[in-house]
């Protein structure tokens, strides 16, 4: 392999891990996102329950 090849092969690699690390910080995001509606909806339930 030349020096050019390998740099092109280093940078394919380097792109790949970036754009895998991005797509875990977004499904993270996702499932914070859901758990927060989640708690506040149970939240809500708790004192509409409570002011009865």
């Amino acid at each position: 392999m030349t020096a050019k090849n390998l740099a092109r092969l280093g940078a394919v690699f380097a792109a790949l891990l970036v754009l895998s690390a991005c797509g875990n910080t977004i499904r993270g995001l996702g499932r914070d996102t859901a758990n927060t509606v989640d708690a506040t909806k149970d939240a809500g339930h708790r004192i509409a329950r409570a002011a009865n």
